[in-house]
C-alpha cells in the first residue's frame, strides 16, 4: 500500500460515510457506493459530515453499484453494508473486482467474513466501534472527536500481514486509533456480545446496555459463548481500547440524540434490520449447542415485526418482549418434553 491508496467503501451510512470521509480527507482516492436518495444527495451536495469539532463537505466520487467504479486488485473494499445486505454486496462486487482484491468487513457479526471468503481470497475482518448517526440523505453525524473511533483489523480467519498494518497506521492518520491484531474474530466475538443489545435500544429506545432485557439477553449469549467454545476479548480489555473515545457536551452541535444501527433502520424506516445476525447469531449457536436462549429470539422476532410494519424506535414496552420470551420459553419446554 502507497500513502495516497484506492479505497471503495460499499455502504456509505453511518460507520462507511466516517470512513470515507475521514480517508478522503487524509490524501486517499476514495469511492462511495450508496443507493436511492442518498447516492443523489452525495452527488448533487457532496457527504456532509459533522463532528464536534465543526461541519465539512466532502466531494467524493459516488455510485450506485461496483461496476460504476475502476475497482481492480490494489484496491481495498470496506464492506460497511448491514449484514442483511452483505450477500448481494458480494453477488454484486464479484462481477466488478477480481478474486485477489483486499475485503474488509467492517460490519457487526460474525458471518460475514465467512460469507467473503467464498468469493475473495484476502478477506479481513474489522471490529468497529465508531458512535455515529445517519438519519437523513448525504449526511452522517460522528459523536467522538478528536478520535473518530475504534478499529481492530486482522487476517480472515485469523492472522495479522502487511496489509493488515498499513490499513491500521492508513486508519490512525485519518483519525482513528487503529491497530492491527491476529485474533480479530475474538475481538468481533466481544462486539457480538455488546451489539445483542443493539435490539434493546431499538425495541424500548433505552440504553442499550441496561435493565433486565439486556441482562437476560447477554447472559443467554455468554452460556452460547461457553457451550461453543468461543474465546472473547474481556470487558477490561475492550474498555481499555474505548477510553480514547470522547462524547460532546449536551450543548454541543453534534448532541442530537443517537441510537445504535438497529435503531437508526428503524428510525429510517428501512424495513429491514440487521438483528438474525447479531441476536439471531446467538440463537443459531443456543440451537447448535443446546442452550435456551429465549430472549434473544422473542428481540429477534419482535424486530422483525417492527421492521416489517416500519414501526419506529421504542414503540413496544421491555416487559412485552419479556412476556414473549417467557412464553417461548415454556413452549420450548413443551417441545423438549414431546
Amino acid at each position: 500500500m502507497t500513502a495516497a491508496h484506492r479505497f471503495l467503501i460499499y455502504g456509505s451510512g453511518a460507520v462507511g460515510g466516517v470512513l470515507g470521509a475521514a480517508l478522503w480527507s487524509s490524501g486517499h482516492r476514495v469511492t462511495l457506493v450508496a443507493r436511492g436518495q442518498h447516492l443523489a444527495a452525495l452527488r448533487e451536495h457532496g457527504l456532509q459530515l459533522q463532528t464536534p469539532g465543526g461541519t465539512a463537505i466532502h466531494r467524493i466520487p459516488a455510485v450506485e453499484r461496483p461496476g460504476d467504479a475502476d475497482v481492480d486488485s490494489s484496491t481495498v473494499v470496506i464492506l460497511a453494508v448491514k449484514s442483511q445486505d452483505t450477500q448481494d454486496a458480494l453477488d454484486t462486487l464479484a462481477l466488478a473486482a477480481p478474486p485477489e482484491v483486499a475485503v474488509v468487513c467492517a460490519q457487526n457479526g460474525v458471518e460475514n467474513e465467512r460469507a467473503a471468503l467464498r468469493v475473495f481470497r484476502r478477506v479481513y475482518g474489522a471490529s468497529v466501534i465508531i458512535p455515529a448517526t445517519h438519519l437523513e440523505p448525504g449526511r452522517v453525524e460522528a459523536r467522538s472527536w478528536p478520535v473518530l473511533g475504534v478499529l481492530q483489523v486482522g487476517r480472515y480467519p485469523e492472522g495479522r500481514d502487511a496489509m493488515a498494518v498499513h490499513l491500521a497506521a492508513h486508519l490512525t492518520a485519518a483519525g482513528f486509533a487503529a491497530g492491527a491484531v491476529d485474533d480479530v474474530m475474538r475481538w468481533k466475538y466481544a462486539k457480538l456480545l455488546s451489539n445483542v443489545g443493539n435490539a434493546v435500544n431499538a425495541v424500548t429506545s433505552r440504553g442499550g446496555h441496561e435493565g433486565p432485557l439486556y441482562e437476560r439477553a447477554r447472559a443467554e449469549a455468554l452460556k452460547c459463548y461457553a457451550a461453543a467454545g468461543i474465546d472473547f476479548t474481556s470487558t477490561a480489555e475492550d474498555a481499555e481500547h474505548r477510553n480514547v473515545l470522547s462524547r460532546p457536551p449536551t450543548n454541543s452541535a453534534a448532541a442530537s440524540p443517537i441510537g445504535a444501527s438497529s435503531w437508526q433502520s428503524l428510525a429510517r424506516s428501512t424495513g429491514r434490520v440487521e438483528t438474525d445476525f447479531l441476536n439471531g447469531e446467538i440463537v443459531l449457536l443456543g440451537r447448535l449447542h443446546g442452550v435456551a436462549t429465549p430472549v434473544n429470539e422473542a428481540l429477534q422476532l419482535v424486530l422483525r415485526r417492527m421492521a416489517a410494519e416500519h414501526a419506529q424506535p421504542g414503540s413496544v414496552s421491555e416487559e412485552r418482549v419479556l412476556a414473549e420470551a417467557d412464553a417461548l420459553d415454556a413452549h420450548s419446554d413443551g417441545l423438549m418434553g414431546a
